[in-house]
């Protein structure tokens, strides 16, 4: 799976707590092996997104992405369930 990020999302890991960033890297790691993962709790989002999806990286936190191919996606989005969904 090839992964890619916006600028947006490099921006909002920037901004991150440092435990967020490590456990996204961890998770990233894992997506990217397995994008099907239980753990990850991959899902389709609606309304705002819909076509993306999510995956769970700690407690509230969440990374939306879409799949551009069939074997790449682009991450666009990073931040807490109230920050990603008003």
């Amino acid at each position: 799976m090839i992964v890619n990020y916006s600028k947006s999302f490099i921006k909002q890991f920037k901004k991150s707590p440092q435990k967020i960033k490590s456990q996204l890297i961890k998770r990233l790691e894992l997506f990217s092996k397995n994008p099907s993962h239980l753990s990850l709790h991959n899902h389709s989002l609606n309304g705002e997104y819909l076509g993306y999806r999510s995956i769970n990286v700690s407690g509230d936190w969440r990374a939306i992405y879409v799949q551009m191919s069939e074997n790449a996606v682009l991450f666009i989005a990073l931040g807490t369930h109230s920050q990603l969904y008003k």
